[in-house]
C-alpha cells in the first residue's frame, strides 16, 4: 500500500500528518521533493517525530537549497527536475509519501505534484481552515477524483465545523481524523495521535 499525502496548500500541516500516519501505520517514509532547510528537512521532522522501530525514512530523489517551489529551486540550484528520475524506494513495507506544498505545485515546466502520484495511490488531504480554504479543498479534491483516486482528508488546526462539514458533505471525502493545535508536536503527541487515527487508517 502506498499512501500520498498533500494539502490544500503550504504549511497546512503535512509534515506532522505526515508523521502520525506513518507512526500508526509504521509505514517507511519518502519526501520525494524537498525545497530548502535541509538540514532540518520534513524528513528529519518525520523521524524526530516517530517512535516505532519498524519505519525506514528513504533519502529524496531531488534536495533542493532554496525554500521557493521546485521548479524555481531547481532552476537556481542549475537543474531541472526529471519525473523519470524521482525513482520510488525499494521496500516491502508499506510506503508514506509527502508531496510538496499543492497538488498543482510545479515541479519543472509540464510535471507537477499531481503527477507524482500513482493510479493505484491512497491519498490523503490535509485541510486546515482559512479564508478561501473550502475553496482550496474543494478544487483539490475534485481533481483527485477525477482520476479515480480513493481520497482521504485529515483536519489540521483549530476545529471549524461548519467549514469542515461543507467540505465534508461536497465532496465525499473520508474523514480519517484531525490534528488539533497543539503547544507542542513531539513523539508523545504524535503516538497519541497515531492511536486515534489507527482504525480509521487501517480500513481506509
Amino acid at each position: 500500500m502506498r499512501v500520498f499525502i498533500t494539502g490544500i496548500s503550504t504549511e497546512v500541516g503535512k509534515t506532522i500528518a505526515s508523521a502520525i500516519v506513518v507512526e500508526a501505520l509504521e509505514t517507511d517514509y519518502w519526501k520525494p521533493v524537498q525545497a530548502g532547510d535541509l538540514e532540518h528537512s520534513d524528513s528529519h521532522k518525520v523521524a524526530e517525530l516517530i517512535s516505532n522501530t519498524k519505519t525506514i525514512i528513504h533519502p529524496n530523489s531531488y534536495a533542493l537549497n532554496t525554500p521557493i517551489s521546485p521548479h524555481a529551486a531547481a532552476e537556481i540550484d542549475g537543474i531541472t527536475i526529471d519525473l523519470d528520475k524521482i525513482t520510488p524506494p525499494q521496500t516491502e513495507n508499506h510506503l508514506v509519501v509527502e508531496g510538496a506544498g499543492g497538488l498543482l505545485v510545479p515541479l519543472n515546466d509540464t510535471d507537477t505534484i499531481l503527477d507524482l502520484i500513482k493510479p493505484g495511490d491512497k491519498v490523503i488531504v490535509v485541510s486546515r481552515h482559512y479564508l478561501g480554504s473550502i475553496n482550496h479543498s474543494l478544487l483539490t479534491i475534485e481533481k483527485l477524483k477525477k482520476r479515480n483516486l480513493h481520497v482521504g482528508i485529515i483536519f489540521s488546526g483549530d476545529e471549524h465545523p461548519t467549514t469542515e462539514s461543507i467540505i465534508l458533505k461536497k465532496t465525499g471525502a473520508i474523514l480519517l481524523g484531525r490534528i488539533n493545535e497543539e503547544r507542542n508536536f513531539d513523539k508523545t503527541v504524535v503516538k497519541k495521535y497515531a492511536a486515534q487515527f489507527k482504525s480509521a487508517l487501517e480500513s481506509f
